[in-house]
C-alpha cells in the first residue's frame, strides 16, 4: 500500500478527536519513536479502520450554541462541551448574555471565555444548550434579553436542550409547555410552573426537547446527544476517549440514596434558591 503526502494529510484532517490518543502513543514510544511519515501512516490506517465500523458517521456540520451567564455551574457546561466539541465538523459557540466578550464567571469562580454575544449567535442552531446554576440562574430567568434570545433561537433550533436548572430558563422562555423534562432534584418541582411535567431521570427526551438532570448528568446528556446526531458507534468512540465508565466510590447522589439527615439538610440549604426561582416563574403568569 502506498501513500502520498496529500492523502495522508486528508486522512489526518479528521483526527482531531483522537489527538489525546496520538499524544499518548508518541510519549510511550519515546525509546524508539517512529518517523513522522510512519506515524502519519499508522494514524491514517487507524482513521480508516474507525471509518469502516458499521454505522460510524464521522463528519457532519452541526452548529451548537451554548449559553453562558454569570453564576452558571461550570460542570453543567463543560461535560456536554467536551462531547460536542469532539464531534468532527461540528461548530460550537459559547454565547454570553453580557455586553462584551469578557470571560464569564461560574458560580464557583471558574471563568469561561465566550465566543459570541446574544445578537451574534447562530440564527438557527442545531443544538441550543443551557447550563444550570443557583442564584445566577434565577437572575438569568429575570433577564428579558436572555429569555428573548432563548425564545427566539429555541423556536428554530433542531434541538432545545439543558442540563440541571438550565431547564428553568427554557421554561421561562416558554419552551417546555406540554413537555416532559428534568432538572436538578432541587429545582424539578418548579417545572410545573411552566406547564412542564417533571421526570426523575438522568436524561429526558420529549420530541426535540432534551433535558439532563443535575450537574454530573451532563456527561450522560452529552453522550445521548452524540448518539442522536452521529449514531451509537461514534458516541461509543467518544465515550471510550473520555474513559467514561463511572463507578462512584460510595452510594449517594440522589435524595433517595443519601443519608436522610444529609438529604434533609441539603434540601433546606437549597430551598431559598428554589423559592426564588418559583417566584420569578410566577411573575410571568401575573
Amino acid at each position: 500500500m502506498t501513500y502520498d503526502r496529500r492523502s495522508l494529510m486528508q486522512g489526518l484532517a479528521g483526527l482531531s478527536a483522537l489527538a489525546p490518543f496520538l499524544s499518548l502513543e508518541r510519549a510511550m514510544a519515546a525509546v524508539a519513536p517512529p518517523s513522522v511519515e510512519e506515524a502519519m501512516m499508522r494514524a491514517a490506517e487507524a482513521h480508516g479502520a474507525l471509518m469502516a465500523v458499521p454505522g460510524m458517521r464521522m463528519h457532519a456540520g452541526e452548529t451548537v450554541s451554548m449559553l453562558l451567564y454569570p453564576g452558571f455551574t461550570a460542570m453543567d457546561l463543560v461535560g456536554p462541551h467536551y462531547f460536542f466539541a469532539s464531534m468532527m465538523g461540528a461548530k460550537v459557540e459559547l454565547v454570553t448574555n453580557q455586553p462584551t466578550l469578557e470571560p464569564v464567571k461560574s458560580d464557583l469562580g471558574l471563568a469561561i471565555a465566550p465566543t459570541a454575544r446574544l445578537n451574534d449567535a447562530f440564527e438557527t442552531p442545531t443544538i441550543l444548550f443551557v447550563p444550570g446554576g443557583g442564584a445566577g440562574t434565577v437572575a438569568a430567568m429575570d433577564d428579558p434579553a436572555t429569555i428573548d434570545y432563548l425564545r427566539d433561537r429555541g423556536s428554530r433550533a433542531t434541538y432545545v436542550t439543558s442540563v440541571c436548572t438550565g431547564s428553568l430558563l427554557l421554561g421561562m422562555a416558554g419552551l417546555l409547555k406540554g413537555r416532559k423534562a428534568t432538572s436538578h432534584w432541587a429545582g424539578r418541582s418548579v417545572l410545573p410552573e411552566f406547564g412542564a411535567t417533571p421526570v426523575d431521570a438522568r436524561v429526558v427526551t420529549d420530541g426535540n426537547v432534551i433535558t439532563g438532570a443535575g450537574v454530573s448528568a451532563g456527561l450522560d446528556f452529552g453522550l445521548a446527544m452524540v448518539e442522536k446526531l452521529r449514531g451509537r458507534p461514534y458516541a461509543q468512540a467518544l465515550m471510550l476517549q473520555a474513559e467514561y465508565s463511572p463507578e462512584p466510590p460510595f452510594k449517594g447522589g440522589t435524595p433517595a440514596k443519601t443519608d436522610p439527615a444529609i438529604a434533609k439538610a441539603m434540601a433546606g440549604m437549597m430551598g431559598p434558591v428554589e423559592a426564588r426561582a418559583r417566584a420569578v416563574a410566577r411573575k410571568v403568569k401575573t
